[in-house]
């Protein structure tokens, strides 16, 4: 551990001067805003077994509140920022796509495959020890809730070196044409013209928040006070008219998210808006080695924090409530809200020591090409190979929902699509000398 933090510190002392500061405290924000509002939302009973199920079902009162804790979009935005400049600074190497795309995405699947083996080997332990199938599929299932929003992170991703390319060409014009599609898929799906069509918002709405973040990076939308300003309270005043006055649901966790509709674009207008205004305070706050040390080490551990902390849910409602260490009242209740405290400390204790466990595997740098490294066509078409196994296998883990999926919890052929993949990108990277990641 002191090991860890003496890294965080000479990281964050060695930081150089032209990093964009304030895209990593947006990033940790992001994923900090999402646990907790994750963690809020599980309501646990206990009666002879174990039940879940989402507080906001039962607390009308709580939806209200999502518009608070839904902050994925900042995590595309900067996620945005970060690839467009990575993108722009391996091509002026004389690198390639493909060579980018296995450096961009080793540190997202090394903690992926890492939690999806553990995972595994929790589950067939548990099915040993005489657990049911169907209580290892929703243990399984509640702890791979993260894998949703990391299937759509991965295929922005990869579609980067396309989309920077549309970027550089129309600039603002992609995210408002990205903008009408998810329109027209809403109307589709809400009245019932043909509601498949409205699937695809899963990724054109993150693709539309991404290329925001490459207009942030190359300043066609400058991060002014006036300009953030502005466009937060257009986003604001949209958001209203589509949810208060218009057919949109009020809720930005499930109801505006899945799929994903303008509802949640237009938070994601406000929030691009508040991120621009912001910059300039914040980025004078974090000229300061302490507040800047403790994004650092946020960030040097993101992916790990974000993939386990349903995982710390789930071992938390094992401990706490069969043992009636925690009672369970009913959702909403003064007694449930002030729980909520304890609830979140505990589980806040489990993510500690889950980080500390499996964040050096993000930490560790692997064998991954160099910035400006060319891949070239074999490699090239190997990547895409195993791009495709990967993605693939996330989401048919991620869309299989509770149940009994077999042994695993998971679909079998999705998580030997996903390790197939996986093992052919590593196996890929192999072939490069070490670089950082």
């Amino acid at each position: 551990m002191a090991g860890a933090l003496g890294q965080v510190r000479r990281l964050a002392e060695e930081t150089p001067a032209r990093r964009d500061r304030h895209v990593d405290l947006l990033r940790a924000i992001a994923i900090g805003a999402v646990v907790i509002g994750h963690w809020l939302a599980v309501h646990v009973t206990y009666d002879g077994g174990l039940t879940g199920g989402n507080a906001l079902d039962l607390v009308s009162w709580a939806v209200p509140l999502t518009w608070l804790f839904q902050v994925m979009p900042v995590f595309f935005l900067v996620g945005g920022y970060a690839n467009a400049a990575s993108l722009a600074s391996h091509r002026a190497r004389g690198g390639d796509s493909a060579a980018w795309a296995l450096r961009r995405t080793d540190r997202l699947l090394r903690p992926t495959t890492t939690l999806l083996a553990v995972l595994t080997a929790a589950a067939l332990s548990a099915r040993a020890l005489g657990a049911g199938a169907d209580l290892v599929g929703i243990g399984v299932w509640m702890a791979a809730i993260p894998l949703w929003f990391l299937v759509a992170y991965l295929a922005v991703v990869v579609l980067t070196p396309m989309t920077h390319a549309l970027h550089r060409r129309h600039g603002l014009a992609v995210p408002v044409v990205l903008t009408v599609l998810v329109g027209l898929g809403d109307a589709a799906r809400l009245l019932d013209w043909a509601p498949a069509v409205g699937e695809a918002n899963f990724l054109l709405a993150w693709l539309a928040v991404h290329q925001l973040g490459f207009a942030w990076q190359d300043g066609r939308l400058p991060a002014r006070p006036r300009v953030g300003w502005s466009l937060a309270a257009v986003g604001l005043a949209v958001l209203v008219l589509l949810t208060v006055l218009g057919p949109y649901p009020l809720g930005m966790v499930g109801q505006n998210t899945s799929p994903p509709t303008l509802a949640l674009l237009a938070l994601a207008l406000t929030q691009t808006g508040l991120a621009l205004a912001s910059h300039g305070p914040a980025s004078r706050w974090l000229r300061r080695l302490r507040p800047w040390t403790v994004v650092v080490g946020i960030n040097s551990v993101i992916m790990t924090l974000f993939l386990w902390h349903m995982t710390a849910a789930v071992l938390g409602a094992l401990v706490l409530y069969p043992t009636g260490v925690l009672p369970d009242p009913p959702a909403g209740t003064p007694l449930w809200l002030v729980l909520r405290l304890p609830w979140l400390a505990a589980l806040a204790v489990i993510l500690l020591v889950l980080v500390a466990v499996f964040g050096p595997v993000e930490r560790r740098s692997g064998p991954s090409p160099a910035a400006g490294a060319r891949a070239g066509t074999a490699a090239g078409l190997l990547t895409c190979a195993g791009m495709a196994a990967v993605l693939g296998g996330i989401l048919a883990i991620a869309i299989a929902g509770p149940g009994d999926h077999g042994l695993t919890g998971m679909p079998p052929a999705a998580l030997a699509g996903y390790f197939a993949g996986a093992a052919t990108l590593r196996l890929t990277r192999a072939r490069f000398r070490r670089a950082p990641s």
